[in-house]
């Protein structure tokens, strides 16, 4: 933000990254004519990587909003103006254009969903504010049959004529767009092989059950499954560097660090958080960052650095029930590894058959700089530090 005529500051677009051209703004929380306190959010602006938040960095009356919901804007661009010298009381909002309607994100969502135009709608909410309650009210308006709990606000398609065969037209938002933008262009410029194993979780499984209340009573977080991946993940790069390489025309690019992506998916998409010198952490360190890109992620809190670089990818489809998976590389990473849901299965030890927790493993790799012999080396390699965890413990 910047002041012009001493007491007027205007409220521009954040500088976005080098790889984000252009936003849009989401959702106005503050009306022409209210006043904003220092800090207080006035605007959600969403990049195809991440929603942010644009803060006031004065306290004032908002007198002029130039860009409103839903419109396209660029990296600094001029999208309202604050006096700090006004009084929210003597301001008059028709002195300048009309603010639509706060609308949250989720109610946003919702009004797609059923093609209501959620700016139109009187808000029932504080500060005017459109609610769920408002848009379904307005669905049940049109076509009391088209309406749906709002509790579950789910795609649902546009009710047609009898006879007819209902379809639905939404637009991607920015972060499905470079969602599939990336998926693409990781197919089309890499040459993907996947490579799979299958690991006994009973020994790691049987250390956390051991030592998780002391763990947990010690650093304050619990002891998941997430941070003995991504422990045995950066064992088995530091055995094979090639894997946590990526490729720059024709040089390949060998990274003497660990930064792992953790792939998480939200309500607005997959994001691919990045947990930076993986190698330098404890468990308790991976376990706190993981649960707080997590919390941040449904909310669309991550910052653009956090989800930017990377040099190998975790992603487990485990969590919603997935046996086995061939996961896309996040470019321009080489591998990607791919866990799924442990279950009891039959396996034979020592000529006997057992009941063990068993889980399948993936790595998809890119065939033009990893080759086979490497990529399954790489997987045995976490495999064994997931069964004898002592080992990475130890640094063996």
């Amino acid at each position: 933000m910047s002041i012009i005529e001493g007491h007027i500051i205007e409220v521009r677009v954040p500088q976005l990254s080098e790889s984000v051209s252009e936003a849009t703004l989401l959702t106005w929380h503050k009306q022409v004519g209210e006043a904003v306190a220092e800090g207080e959010n006035l605007i959600d602006v969403e990049t195809d990587k991440v929603v942010l938040e644009l803060p006031a960095s004065k306290s004032g009356v908002l007198i002029k909003i130039i860009k409103g919901d839903g419109e396209k804007v660029a990296s600094e661009e001029l999208i309202a103006q604050i006096d700090t010298a006004a009084q929210a009381a003597t301001v008059s909002p028709s002195t300048s254009p009309a603010a639509p309607p706060a609308v949250p994100p989720s109610v946003r969502k919702l009004a797609r969903e059923h093609e209501v135009e959620a700016a139109s709608l009187q808000g029932s909410g504080r500060n005017g504010r459109v609610t769920k309650e408002d848009v379904m009210s307005a669905v049940q308006q049109t076509s009391p049959a088209q309406a749906s709990s709002s509790a579950a606000p789910q795609a649902a398609p546009v009710i047609a004529p009898i006879g007819s065969r209902p379809e639905q037209r939404v637009p991607m938002t920015r972060i499905r767009q470079r969602i599939a933008e990336r998926l693409l262009q990781s197919q089309q410029n890499a040459a993907i092989l996947t490579t799979f194993n299958e690991v006994n979780m009973q020994p790691v499984i049987e250390l956390r059950n051991k030592y998780k209340d002391a763990f947990e009573k010690k650093h304050g977080i619990k002891l998941g499954f997430s941070s003995f991946f991504v422990k045995a993940v950066v064992s088995a790069l530091q055995k094979f560097p090639i894997v946590n390489a990526s490729i720059d025309g024709t040089d390949i690019i060998y990274h003497g660090y660990f930064d792992i992506g953790m792939a998480i998916g939200s309500e607005r998409g997959l994001v691919v958080p990045i947990i930076r010198d993986a190698d330098k952490l404890s468990f308790a360190d991976i376990e706190k960052q993981i649960a707080d890109f997590a919390t941040r992620a449904k909310v669309g809190k991550l910052t653009m650095e956090e989800l930017t670089g990377g040099t190998f990818s975790i992603t487990n489809g485990g969590v919603f029930g997935s046996m086995l998976s061939t996961p896309i590389i996040n470019p321009p990473q080489s591998a990607i590894l791919g866990i799924h849901a442990t279950k009891d299965r039959p396996v034979a030890e020592n000529g006997q058959v057992v009941i063990r927790p068993m889980n399948y493993l993936a790595v998809s790799y890119d065939h033009r700089i990893i080759d086979g012999r490497e990529a399954v080396q790489f997987l045995v390699a976490i495999k064994e530090a997931l069964e004898y965890p002592g080992r990475v413990l130890l640094d063996l």
